[in-house]
């Protein structure tokens, strides 16, 4: 990742409106900002959220709150929990998140 073009700030995540996401069940409630080809969000999955795609998108998540499940398209199943996180590249290893509790999350992608 380069990151250039993007002078010092800082972001009250609060302040920022959040967009619901619908999965294939639950909802995301994401807070984006953008800084040129980067996005930054603060993402928060309501409990027995399941995502209605597998993503082929990198991300860099760490897990600040509750409980996230990953599985890779090729069965393998991840769980983070509060100050785990996880990287992926872009069209490297399709994945889909859930969770039966609930999770905050911070990802940059």
């Amino acid at each position: 990742m380069h990151i250039s073009a993007i002078p010092f700030g800082t972001t009250d995540w609060s302040r920022i409106p959040p967009t619901a996401h619908a999965g294939e069940q639950g909802t995301a409630y994401w807070r984006t900002q953008q800084f040129g080809d980067l996005r930054v969000r603060m993402v928060e999955y309501t409990p027995g959220y399941v995502a209605d795609h597998w993503c082929v998108k990198g991300h860099i998540l760490l897990c600040l709150e509750g409980e996230l499940h990953t599985e890779l398209e090729d069965g393998r199943r991840f769980t983070l929990t509060p100050g785990t996180s996880y990287q992926v590249a872009d069209h490297a290893e399709p994945h889909r998140s859930s969770t039966t509790t609930g999770a905050k999350l911070f990802i940059v992608d």
